[in-house]
């Protein structure tokens, strides 16, 4: 019985972690859509370590608009899927993704100095623990515990 309990407590806390971090994620999305001067050429510019050339290439006129518009789209999609519970495992896996660039771009290396970011915490810092987070929601999803995924079951039982 308190094995019941423990394991519905730790499933309603993976839920508002999970609709938590997908707030985050529909929020950055929806603000940088709004946002008619943001770009992430200078995040992109600054990058460090040593997948710096890659980004900077990332930079180029001709390619600097897609990589905004496809920056935004995935931060909404992540965002949707974890808030409402549905397609949640893919969601995860383009946030994973996402962090992993972003985590890249700028590590949180000791022997770099920090440039465009909200700090440096030696090696972890807010990618990297919500890049784990991602890896929590993808191999434990709960929208059939709370979500579209629960709502949409539950309706199509009651057909039967």
């Amino acid at each position: 019985m308190t094995n019941e309990i423990n394991g519905k407590k730790v499933s309603a806390t993976i839920v508002v972690l999970r609709i938590l971090i997908g707030w985050h994620f529909l929020y950055e999305g929806v603000v940088k859509m709004y946002n008619p001067e943001w770009t992430s050429f200078g995040y992109l510019a600054s990058a460090q370590g040593p997948l710096k050339p890659i980004f900077t290439t990332l930079t180029a006129e001709a390619v600097i608009g897609w990589v905004d518009t496809l920056n935004m789209v995935a931060l909404l999609l992540v965002g949707i899927t974890l808030i409402s519970g549905f397609l949640e495992r893919m969601g995860s896996l383009v946030g994973i993704g996402l962090l992993s660039l972003y985590y890249l771009a700028h590590p949180s290396l000791p022997w770099l100095q920090q440039l465009n970011v909200e700090g440096n915490y030696w090696l972890v810092n807010k990618n990297l623990i919500e890049l784990v987070v991602c890896v929590l929601l993808y191999y434990y999803p709960t929208g059939h515990i709370f979500g579209l995924t629960y709502f949409t079951r539950k309706k199509e039982l009651t057909k039967i």
